[in-house]
């Protein structure tokens, strides 16, 4: 097997890189180590109105309830995720878990 040595130098670039997307995503940076390449990032969730969203939903007889308990459940949550490089170079992306 050949092994490539990656410098810390080229880790950092890869990490800075992949952040500047995520940012530009509408993320932000709450945590970031450079000695162990990672970050966390978190989105804030949508704020709902559900006085417009229960007139949406009277007009169109229930049909829009469906998306309004989507926004109301998934989309109104933050989002927190890591961002990191790992030994070999390769960056990954996962969610955090919260309590």
């Amino acid at each position: 097997m050949n092994s490539i040595n990656i410098t810390p130098e080229e880790n950092l670039f890869k990490l800075k890189k992949i952040l500047n997307e995520k940012v530009s995503k509408g993320f932000t940076i709450e945590e970031i180590n450079n000695k162990m390449p990672f970050a966390v990032l978190c989105k804030k969730g949508i704020k709902v109105n559900h006085n417009i969203n229960f007139l949406f939903s009277c007009v169109t007889l229930g049909l829009w309830s469906i998306p309004w308990i989507y926004k109301t459940c998934i989309s109104s949550k933050d989002r927190k995720i890591v961002v990191a490089i790992d030994e070999d170079g390769n960056p990954f992306v996962d969610k955090c878990y919260s309590n």
